[in-house]
């Protein structure tokens, strides 16, 4: 039960601490539109054991989440940062939008990060002509007023209102006039069919698009890397083809994933609670107000893929040789210190 138990809370915390706010942007949000492609993979990977060298980029974007503000240290090589953020509430209004002075002394550009992660509310605010669509544009724009720059994060923007989605894109563009507008859009391999996160659509109406290269394997797939080289090139080479290095940030993560061979946090039929306590040689049933329960001890094997120095310093070497001439981290305080190491400012 010990195991069983460490396991369970170990389980708990991967997922709420690393990965609660994450942006979801794996292609399984299209429900696996991008079939496989051949492998573009020919990038050398740097020996383990040889000293990393300094990695300059023009730009260098990191999310600081709402409440872990101190997760943004002095010195950090960073030219701007997406404060995360602020949320729609189920009546289409504007909330949660973060206070800049809570946030440490930095000398970037500073950008404020709406998000919408709900199917039903997103149609809700993008329909068209709609007192609802209006005032979020109004409170959108206002909420921007005290930063350098606006950053939507609609994940979840239903398949049928693509056009809806644009036209809202292109009210925010004219309404911020000379402030940054930005979008942080789901990876794509290739071009999908009347995909609502059509990089070439989006590119000319915002200064700048994220690509969320992470989350190539998700908590309901297969193990393996939050994004591994061979996919992340892909990811690149279609993203440098379409939206251009001048306005493209190649998202990077700083967390883990892990996977396990059974979960056994779930509800079970009785018949499954029989066959368990078959399965395991459960003999002893206790009562708690007459309700019965029982325990014991399971073997579980677990894989787990995360980030260190090395992996993100490959990834953004192969991403520089592509020619990317910006990089983006969700989300700082996830991260290993010694990243920090590697990264400059500059060209």
């Amino acid at each position: 039960m010990r195991l069983l138990s460490l396991f369970l809370l170990l389980s708990f915390v991967f997922l709420f601490f690393f990965c609660k706010s994450a942006p979801v942007s794996s292609e399984q949000v299209t429900g696996g539109e991008q079939p496989a492609e051949e492998d573009i993979f020919d990038f050398t990977l740097p020996p383990e054991d040889e000293t990393l060298k300094i990695l300059f980029f023009p730009e260098i974007w990191a999310y600081v989440v709402a409440g872990r503000e101190s997760a943004l240290k002095p010195g950090m090589p960073l030219s701007d940062i997406g404060y995360f953020g602020a949320e729609i509430n189920s009546y289409g209004s504007l909330v949660e939008v973060p206070d800049r002075r809570k946030l440490p002394a930095f000398n970037g550009r500073v950008h404020i990060v709406v998000k919408c992660d709900s199917r039903s509310l997103t149609h809700f605010v993008l329909k068209p002509g709609s007192t609802e669509r209006s005032a979020l544009i109004a409170d959108l724009l206002a909420a921007s007023r005290n930063y350098d720059g606006l950053q939507i994060d609609f994940e979840y923007v239903p398949a049928r209102d693509g056009e809806p989605f644009f036209t809202f894109l292109k009210e925010l563009r004219n309404g911020l006039g000379n402030k940054m507008f930005t979008i942080a859009l789901a990876a794509r391999t290739r071009k999908i069919a009347d995909d609502v996160y059509d990089y070439e659509k989006i590119a000319p109406l915002v200064d700048r698009i994220l690509v969320m290269a992470y989350d190539e394997h998700w908590s309901g797939s297969t193990p393996g890397s939050i994004a591994s080289l061979p996919w992340c090139r892909r990811v690149a080479a279609h993203s440098l083809s379409v939206i251009g290095k001048e306005k493209l940030i190649m998202g990077l993560p700083f967390y883990g994933r892990g996977w396990a061979s059974t979960n056994h946090s779930q509800a079970y039929l009785y018949t499954t609670v029989e066959r368990i306590m078959k399965e395991n040689n459960v003999t002893e049933i206790q009562r708690e107000d007459g309700i019965p329960n029982f325990g014991y001890d399971a073997t579980i094997s677990a894989k787990v893929y995360y980030e260190d120095e090395y992996s993100l310093f490959t990834r953004m070497d192969m991403y520089q040789s592509m020619g990317v001439t910006a990089v983006g981290f969700w989300r700082l305080g996830q991260e290993t210190p010694e990243v920090w190491k590697l990264l400059r400012l500059g060209k």
